[in-house]
């Protein structure tokens, strides 16, 4: 959420958010309930002040043995008109919220304007796309041979978009997060939760997926009004929702591993097959809560974190500068990782590393004291530090040989048992 001050003292701000990110938000209106607001307000000071100056003649008049009705004709008045105020200022504020929480955060300077992907920018690339002397395959037709999953139980038992993962295809998916979260944990300090899957409304709020993506959620509408995570950042992040940090806790650095679930998966059926895009996966997610001046900084060091784990798998990437139009909403500045994947031969989004400046803090009331005692509000940062499906994807196309096994990646052998390849069975 955006700081109400800019609706009075920078409105512009506010409409450029709006027109940056192509959100369609009536943000003239927000600004003009901004101002009825204060209006309110303001009156309702001159009426608290004609409140106690009335009070004081009744009880004059009282002392002194006086007629009071006039005065108290005068009082009932100013007690209405304050009543009628504050229905309106309820009316007002509704609206003014509900405004606000669709109200997207301002991308920063260098970010790239646009409508969507084609305005996006590369930044950065490393390794090599595999050569082959044979011609790749998909990993569904891979992991078919190799037994790692059952597509068509997984559609019988969930629906498409959810996968059945088997034998030593669950193995190395397991292997995966594992890997993730010990890399993470032991290399760059993070520290791991293990949160719920299932989190409030006001979670949800406070991280920024709802209200503008709820119907892409899974919602538990029997009376408990949950959500089913579509990312580890909502728990986590909430960890310290309306909570008053220390400086000197800061900067901290979360790590999670979760299901993940989202219902627009395989939308205008694009990219259905296989791994490439479905309603359940996992994935390790980083977040970290900062100091203002320190966001931008911190932002290119969480960068730096998910390179080295790509690195690790020794995946060729690249690393784009998303536009203003294909952001998320509540992103200032967004990376995505798009990993190569030689059997489907395109590149894959694996990560999105964002930093939020203070957009979910104000919607979560997470705030800290600074060096100075003065409350102000955190800044918020997250990646995915990766997700896996399409990690499964990469690492099963880009190494697999010629007679239909895989090399399974040196990192991950120990966590296989040592298995240094997947053959058939």
């Amino acid at each position: 959420m955006l700081d109400y001050r800019l609706l009075k003292d920078n409105p512009e701000y506010v409409r450029e958010a709006c027109r940056l990110k192509r959100v369609n938000v009536d943000a003239d209106r927000a600004v003009e309930l901004d101002a009825r607001r204060r209006a309110i307000l303001r009156e309702k000071e001159a009426l608290q002040g004609e409140r106690n100056r009335v009070s004081k003649e009744i009880a004059v008049l009282k002392r002194d043995g006086k007629d009071t009705a006039r005065a108290r004709d005068e009082m009932k008045g100013v007690g209405a008109r304050v009543g009628t105020l504050e229905a309106e200022e309820r009316a007002v504020l509704a609206e003014l919220e509900r405004l606000m929480l669709a109200i997207p955060n301002h991308p920063e300077p260098d970010v790239p304007e646009g409508d969507d992907e084609t305005a996006n920018v590369v930044v950065a690339e490393w390794g090599d796309k595999p050569a082959f002397s044979f011609r790749p395959r998909p990993h569904w037709e891979i992991a078919g041979e190799l037994g790692l999953l059952d597509l068509k139980r997984g559609v019988k038992i969930s629906g498409q978009g959810f996968i059945l993962y088997k034998g030593l295809g669950a193995r190395l998916e397991r292997a995966l997060y594992n890997f993730f979260l010990d890399f993470h944990t032991s290399r760059h300090g993070y520290t791991e939760w293990f949160p719920p899957f299932l989190v409030n409304r006001a979670s949800m709020v406070g991280t920024g997926q709802i209200p503008k993506l709820e119907e892409d959620m899974y919602h538990c509408d029997k009376g408990d009004d949950l959500f089913l995570i579509p990312t580890a950042e909502a728990p986590i992040t909430n960890i310290h929702r309306d909570e008053i940090l220390a400086d000197a806790d800061l900067n901290l650095k979360y790590c999670a591993y979760s299901a993940c679930f989202r219902r627009e998966a395989g939308a205008a059926g694009k990219d259905t097959r296989g791994l490439l895009r479905v309603h359940q996966f996992n994935k390790v997610e980083l977040v970290k809560f900062t100091r203002a001046e320190d966001s931008r900084a911190e932002h290119e060091a969480l960068r730096k974190d998910v390179e080295d784990v790509l690195r690790a798998l020794n995946l060729h990437y690249r690393v784009v500068n998303l536009s203003t139009g294909d952001m998320s909403f509540a992103a200032a500045k967004c990376y995505d990782f798009e990993i190569w994947a030689a059997g489907v031969g395109k590149y894959l989004e694996a990560s999105s590393c964002s930093n939020f400046t203070d957009f979910q803090a104000r919607r979560a009331n997470i705030r800290y004291r600074d060096r100075d005692k003065r409350t102000r509000f955190a800044h918020t940062l997250n990646a995915s530090g990766v997700a896996l499906p399409r990690t499964m994807v990469a690492l099963m196309e880009n190494n697999q040989r010629e007679d239909g096994s895989v090399v399974v990646p040196e990192p991950l052998r120990p966590y296989m048992g040592g298995i240094e390849v997947i053959a058939k069975p």
